[in-house]
């Protein structure tokens, strides 16, 4: 089993710009993930929605998270890429993971 990977609105463009370390990581992570596996560090983000979860990286110069959710068939969903500036997920960074969350739903019923 191998899904592709769906990068909804600038998730791509936010993962890109992670300092390569941790942007080769996460893609590796992001590879397990494809093929089925959990990725070595991550978390359950329900408050974001249903099945979604998110890639915890770490390295010398930050805290890098992937919001994602693999629970459909055809692919894996990264909804949100940020680097976390504080202890928690700002409010910021959720509200936006839950409305392209609320999309996705709302693309797959049409």
């Amino acid at each position: 089993m191998h899904k592709k990977i769906s990068f909804i609105d600038s998730s791509l463009d936010a993962l890109r710009a992670f300092p390569d370390e941790p942007r080769q990581e996460i893609g590796y992570q992001l590879a397990k993930v494809q093929q089925g596996y959990d990725p070595d560090d991550w978390k359950p983000f329900t408050t974001v929605g249903s099945g979604v979860k998110e890639i915890r990286v770490k390295d010398q110069f930050g805290i890098y998270r992937v919001m994602y959710v693999a629970k459909f068939e055809e692919a894996v969903y990264v909804l949100h890429c940020f680097q976390k500036k504080t202890e928690t997920t700002s409010t910021k960074d959720v509200q936006l993971a839950r409305k392209r969350y609320k999309a996705l739903i709302q693309e797959r019923t049409k």
